[in-house]
């Protein structure tokens, strides 16, 4: 069951027809921008076959802010009319598959994502997030914690920072510099 209020990505599976592989890739990257003007939309990736051991297959992974904003884009007439484009260029029906949160950056099953930004720029938007975030904890908190050992005001505010990064910060500054990331 899926949380409420807690970013949700979904990983979709799809091959397409040998011969047709530029016009699904066309036809995907137009359905990918359709999808980033719904509310919630977050990101998405697009990972190509890696290897012929792939056998045609493409792989998305498309984030929303929440279940609901994936279930309004799923629910759609634009999503509709986006997958009667693409059927007769696909091999297959697509395959899904939904993970909580952040953890599909860390799953070891999907290949590297050869469409995602520069390293130096989503280093600088986590900086850009990072830096405020540690400054606003260490300023408002420390203070607090100034009779605790070392190591457990660390971990302490590590793990705020942290969670702040991962639920609140992360999900709204990538959609807010996602016009930077992408150029």
């Amino acid at each position: 069951m899926m949380e409420k209020n807690v970013p949700v990505s979904r990983v979709v599976r799809r091959k397409a027809k040998l011969g047709h592989e530029k016009a699904y890739e066309a036809l995907l990257k137009s359905m990918v921008e359709a999808s980033s003007h719904f509310p919630g939309y977050l990101s998405a990736t697009v990972i190509p076959p890696h290897t012929h051991a792939d056998q045609g297959e493409y792989q998305i992974v498309q984030r929303f802010a929440t279940p609901e904003d994936l279930a309004r884009w799923d629910e759609s007439d634009e999503r509709a009319m986006w997958h009667e484009r693409i059927r007769p260029v696909a091999e297959s029906a697509p395959a899904y598959r939904l993970v909580p949160g952040l953890k599909v950056w860390f799953s070891s099953q999907l290949p590297h994502a050869t469409t995602a930004p520069p390293r130096w720029k989503m280093t600088t938007v986590n900086w850009l997030g990072i830096f405020p975030t540690v400054a606003i904890c260490l300023g408002l908190i420390s203070p607090f914690l100034a009779t605790w050992p070392f190591l457990a005001r660390t971990a302490l505010i590590t793990a705020m920072v942290a969670a702040l990064m991962s639920y609140a910060i992360m999900p709204r500054l990538s959609r807010w510099m996602g016009w930077w990331l992408k150029r």
